[in-house]
């Protein structure tokens, strides 16, 4: 018999040299760091968007074991892990688009965000094979979904009075919780811790950046999700993400290497202008691949393990670098765009946005490897 991961493995060889490798070890560590810095709390792993960009279905295979529960955006990736063979509780964050989905939602053992009085009508009408587990949603400063504080405790009591629930969970989102320095979050919490008075929880509160920062927020159920891919949530370095290994080493090959003389430029555009004579290397990877097309010159790329800057307007299967101080530099040699040695929240300020947007971008050209 043929064993597939041959074939898979000699269409790797065979094809355009550009891979991302997910280290699922480390998914699996930052997630148990997660659970370590607030004991006895239940850990939502965020997977949605296809666990940002690094493999849904593998990565919750790999932490299906030790995983209290997953958090997806809708039901279309929460069936995703279910036909996968995952077992685990899945939390629907953005919870039922319409009322036929709740008795999927309880066939399937699925939990429902309820955010807005129309989810609450359509739970409390609805009748579910099994009573579902709720997370209500309350808006503290957010501005983008929930309850406000004042209607809690009615929606509360409804949905706790109702045989069609099992528990209800009561959450809220930070709208500047990465930013430590910011009052924003202690208003948020005096906001919740109002509104939840006599509300006898579980409460579900911190995100990635709540969870590392602001240990008052390190409620009965937490939600990480960019520290689990290795990520920090911070603009600046922050001690308790230091800890966070990469999950995703994006990586590619030069494809040809030349010298130009002072004065030529490189790339469409014309943007950079060489100042020296300067050996140029050109690697495939661009835009198409989800590399940002707006990294300026000078974003750090890694050739042989060494930074190197990048010059010239990124095409959109091809990137050019400055090899001046790599005089060795050859066709074939690796380069690493972002991963352990390229830091991609340093690629992401550099581009003018997140690493969040880096991982998501990935596409299905680049060939996910994992370890």
């Amino acid at each position: 018999m043929v064993n597939q991961n041959t074939i898979a493995t000699a269409a790797l060889r065979m094809s355009r040299p550009t891979s991302a490798f997910i280290d699922t070890q480390a998914f699996v560590a930052n997630y148990r760091y997660a659970k370590s810095l607030s004991p006895g709390a239940g850990a939502l792993a965020v997977v949605k968007a296809n666990a940002y960009g690094h493999g849904a279905v593998v990565l919750a295979r790999a932490l299906a074991d030790g995983a209290d529960a997953f958090g997806v955006a809708c039901s279309e990736e929460a069936m995703e892990l279910r036909e996968s063979g995952i077992r685990n509780p899945i939390v629907l964050l953005e919870g039922a688009f319409d009322p036929a989905e709740i008795d999927q939602a309880a066939a399937q053992g699925f939990t429902l965000v309820v955010h807005t009085q129309s989810q609450l009508d359509w739970l409390l009408a609805a009748r579910p094979v099994l009573p579902l587990g709720v997370w209500l949603k309350i808006d503290t400063g957010m501005h983008r979904l929930g309850f406000t504080p004042e209607q809690l405790a009615t929606a509360h009591a409804r949905l706790a009075a109702s045989p069609n629930v099992r528990d209800v969970v009561v959450m809220t989102h930070f709208a500047r919780a990465d930013e430590p320095d910011d009052a924003a979050t202690d208003r948020q919490l005096a906001r919740f811790a109002e509104a939840a008075d006599g509300i006898e929880g579980p409460f579900s509160l911190a995100n990635s950046a709540a969870i590392l920062a602001w240990p008052a927020t390190r409620d009965d159920w937490i939600r990480p999700g960019i520290m689990l891919y290795g990520s920090s949530p911070f603009d600046k370095p922050h001690s308790a993400a230091a800890a966070l290994a990469p999950v995703m080493r994006l990586e590619s090959r030069l494809i040809a290497t030349h010298d130009l003389a002072a004065g030529e430029s490189v790339g469409y555009g014309g943007r950079y202008t060489c100042d020296r004579p300067t050996r140029v290397g050109v690697v495939a990877i661009g835009y198409a691949d989800g590399y940002p097309r707006h990294a300026p010159d000078g974003t750090p790329v890694a050739v042989n393990g060494r930074i190197v800057p990048l010059i010239g307007r990124v095409s959109m299967d091809m990137l050019t670098v400055d090899l001046s101080t790599q005089a060795e530099a050859k066709i074939g040699d690796p380069v690493q765009l972002w991963g352990d040695i390229v830091s991609a929240n340093e690629v992401a300020r550099r581009s003018g946005t997140i690493a969040y947007e880096l991982f998501t971008r990935v596409n299905r050209r680049v060939h996910l490897v994992y370890r």
